[in-house]
């Protein structure tokens, strides 16, 4: 299989986390039902390929995503592989956060919106009225001994209210983490974030004390601005990268959002930049490609496309 010419980029860190969403985020907006074992089958091959953290599922009602209200049992199917402290659930609630403790699963992660109507539109409440809800949530987490993420989404547009305001990301981001977090996601959640705008939202968090160690970024590619604006965060010292095998995702309450920025297309980066992944990108592809027979459609990500045809 081709692989990347390596040629060291000084300017990039010398290891980063991937930070795996494609079995929760990348299938959630998938209008046929993919089934359980199929999804934990997915999270094995992904874990196989060299990806160390894997958010696996949501406990969110199933009437919201119906994709995931097979939760328990694709954990069940997991065993321990799916309750590490690095097999992160998304917990919208203190009912959630039961279903995760009957889980036995060893992190959660909250998401919060930088804006008033995604937060009515995904979590029916406002802004301040989610972080309440997830105060309890972080809470019996932390006494739990479990990790904790904390999303935040529309933090470089919306597309009902349109620009978002770096100080209000800002603000939204500071009480969520002050709630007890360990991490902070950035969410591109419909993909217009553009270099400048990224750059100047890591130095206003950095002032308020929110330093890239804790930040993990998430874009999503709708304007094909995913992966330079992923190399804008981690020259700006971030390490954490969320992304998606074969480029899966959207959002079932924002249209305009498309693919999150594919896992492959990282991966090769990185690789070309003598960056460390610990991800094996022939195995990688290998199980996007078991994927997309499976979904019945072509992958989004380039490098699929590219190494696929080639194979």
């Amino acid at each position: 299989m081709r692989t990347p010419q390596v040629e060291k980029d000084s300017t990039l860190p010398a290891e980063i986390t991937i930070y795996e969403v494609g079995a929760r985020d990348g299938l959630q907006n998938e209008k046929a039902v993919v089934p359980a074992d199929v999804k934990a089958q997915f999270i094995r091959q992904l874990a196989a390929a060299g990806l160390g953290t894997i958010e696996t599922t949501s406990f969110v009602n199933p009437q919201w995503v119906p994709q995931l209200a097979d939760a328990a049992e694709v954990l069940e199917l997991l065993g321990d592989e799916g309750r590490g402290p690095r097999r992160p659930v998304l917990v919208p609630n203190e009912r959630g956060m039961d279903r995760a403790l009957e889980a036995g699963v060893g992190a959660i992660a909250i998401f919060g919106s930088a804006t008033e109507t995604f937060a009515r539109k995904n979590l029916n409440r406002t802004v301040d009225e989610s972080i309440e809800m997830f105060r309890p949530v972080v809470a019996r987490a932390r006494e739990a001994g479990m990790w904790v993420r904390a999303y935040v989404s529309m933090c470089f547009g919306d597309p009902w209210e349109g620009p978002v305001p770096v100080e209000q990301v800002v603000d939204v981001s500071q009480r969520l983490m002050d709630l007890g977090c360990d991490q902070l996601s950035l969410g591109d959640t419909i993909g217009v974030a553009t270099s400048g705008h990224v750059n100047r939202l890591l130095d206003a968090l950095g002032d308020k004390g929110i330093g890239d160690e804790v930040i993990g970024v998430h874009f999503h590619d709708t304007y094909g601005q995913a992966l330079s604006n992923t190399l804008v965060a981690l020259r700006h010292g971030v390490t954490v990268v969320d992304s998606s095998t074969g480029g899966l995702g959207g959002c079932p309450y924002a249209k305009s959002a498309t693919g999150n920025l594919a896992t492959e297309d990282l991966v090769w980066a990185m690789e070309g930049a003598g960056v460390r992944t610990g991800v094996d990108l022939e195995k990688l592809l290998s199980t996007s490609l078991w994927m997309t027979q499976h979904l019945g459609r072509p992958s989004p990500s380039a490098v699929v496309r590219a190494l696929g045809t080639a194979s």
